[in-house]
């Protein structure tokens, strides 16, 4: 009892400093006058009243965290804010039930960009400005964020970080303090994001359009403010403009920060990731183009890589937006869209899926036991960008892959079960578990998932949440040993 009112002690100053992001819809939806600004005071004022109670009633628990209480705090405070950032959307929209309203803010926050709302179109800005400013916060990570601030408060942030950071390799620091890392990355981020939205601007796109994608763009979520997704601009320029700044947005942003701050362009040459990443969706926008052009689907090269481009960077960053309707398609190529979905990400990036990392790595110990089987005594140590990978860092690896594959595997069957064909069922799971967004079948771009059962749309829910958190942080509390003193 002792250790959850120590969590819940860092859960209420989370929530206290979750509830500052109302202010952004509150303020828009008074500044355009769509008549939604009540709604976002109420939630808004809602979480930090709820968030300060709970902070200030376990005030005489704190303490700084164990590892493990990272874990359970991460999930609790990843569910808490998806169940304060829904009830604007329960408020503004009757028709929506409180399970489709929860599913969309988890989407949100997990950077899935699966919907289940439609007539976005004509939906008052301020909602829109919410479901994208969500997944601007879950991109790198609200947790993230508290942990520059939690510090105010007296609250160490160093297992939280860890807990919620994707990708096999955390330990590795930019600067001394994780606070001050945290501090850095989100930054970086918010630059880059600026940038996205003046770029958008300068091509077109007014700012309330601008703003919505440069939100999505940069947090690799894919939501939009139109039905019709990037279709409706029907804009090359636009779709360029996205491409790249969802290739940046899909490497790690370490990085970023030390190309910055080294003020040179080796940082990237050097990194064993980057050109992995990018030689295989770069190479893969070629494949792709190339096929529907020989399939017929386009009258010309050029017309086929346009759409083959936009729509495998989209889904190979594991962002989810979508030009046309790439479920028409022969089905390899949406299929291998899906697959790069859920590899092409960086580890420390805003993506989702297994991350390239993880798959160097797997790569590279295979290479190692193939050359062990013909040289036996060799001693070759496995090494990526020139650094020398630890032994435990590829056992989590193993581990979190076999994970990864009986989540996959047992979900479908679930999904089965509940009625849905094998396309949509495996295709849905891939798409929440690496947090893409769209999948084929009754999941594909022609649809949302406003159609599913409840049972449905909370396993997909889970799925979502579990693939953001990189699994390990969420199945990690269904282990006894993790309850026990």
């Amino acid at each position: 009892m002792h250790r959850l009112l120590v969590i819940a002690h860092v859960l209420g100053g989370l929530l206290m400093v979750f509830s500052a992001t109302f202010l952004l819809p509150f303020f828009w939806s008074l500044a355009v006058d769509d008549g939604t600004a009540r709604s976002f005071a109420v939630s808004g004022l809602g979480c930090l009243v709820a968030g300060l109670m709970l902070w200030l009633g376990t005030l005489r628990f704190r303490r700084e965290l164990q590892p493990r209480d990272g874990a359970l705090l991460v999930v609790l405070g990843w569910v808490g804010m998806a169940g304060a950032g829904a009830a604007p959307l329960v408020m503004e929209l009757p028709d929506l039930s409180l399970t489709d309203a929860y599913f969309e803010s988890i989407s949100a926050l997990t950077t899935t960009g699966a919907t289940v709302l439609s007539g976005l179109d004509s939906m008052p800005q301020a909602i829109n400005i919410w479901r994208h400013a969500l997944q601007w916060f879950g991109g790198m990570g609200i947790i993230v964020l508290a942990v520059a601030i939690l510090p105010l408060l007296g609250i160490g942030g160093r297992q939280l970080y860890k807990a919620e950071t994707p990708g096999p390799m955390k330990e590795s620091k930019l600067t001394p303090r994780i606070a001050q890392t945290a501090k850095y990355l989100w930054l970086l981020y918010a630059l880059l994001t600026l940038a996205c939205a003046l770029s958008l601007r300068a091509v077109g796109m007014d700012w309330y359009d601008a703003l919505c994608h440069a939100f999505s763009a940069t947090a690799l979520g894919g939501f939009s403010n139109r039905d019709d997704s990037i279709a409706s601009f029907d804009s090359l320029a636009v779709e360029l403009v996205l491409m790249c700044f969802m290739m940046l947005a899909v490497l790690n942003f370490t990085t970023h920060f030390l190309a910055l701050r080294q003020r040179s362009l080796r940082v990237y040459v050097r990194d064993t990731e980057v050109f992995a990443v990018w030689t295989l969706i770069l190479s893969s926008c070629l494949m792709l183009g190339g096929y529907l052009w020989w399939q017929g689907i386009y009258p010309d090269f050029g017309q086929a890589l346009r759409y083959a481009s936009f729509n495998t960077i989209s889904l190979a960053t594991s962002s989810g937006y979508m030009s046309t309707d790439f479920d028409l398609w022969p089905i390899f190529a949406p299929m291998w869209m899906l697959f790069l979905g859920a590899i092409a990400s960086s580890a420390g990036s805003t993506g989702g899926g297994i991350k390239m990392m993880r798959v160097l790595i797997l790569l590279r110990q295979a290479a190692l036991e193939l050359k062990r089987i013909v040289h036996p005594r060799a001693v070759t140590p496995l090494t990526l960008s020139g650094h020398v990978v630890d032994n435990r860092i590829v056992l989590a690896v193993l581990g979190y892959m076999l994970l990864y594959g009986l989540t996959l595997v047992v979900l479908t069957f679930v999904m089965m079960a509940t009625g849905l064909d094998f396309i949509t069922a495996v295709t849905g799971v891939m798409a929440c578990l690496n947090n893409t967004g769209p999948g084929l079948n009754l999941l594909g771009p022609a649809f949302n998932y406003q159609h599913l059962s409840d049972l449905q749309t909370w396993l997909f829910a889970f799925a979502m949440l579990a693939g953001r958190l990189e699994l390990l942080t969420v199945f990690v509390l269904f282990t006894p040993g993790f309850w026990r003193k």
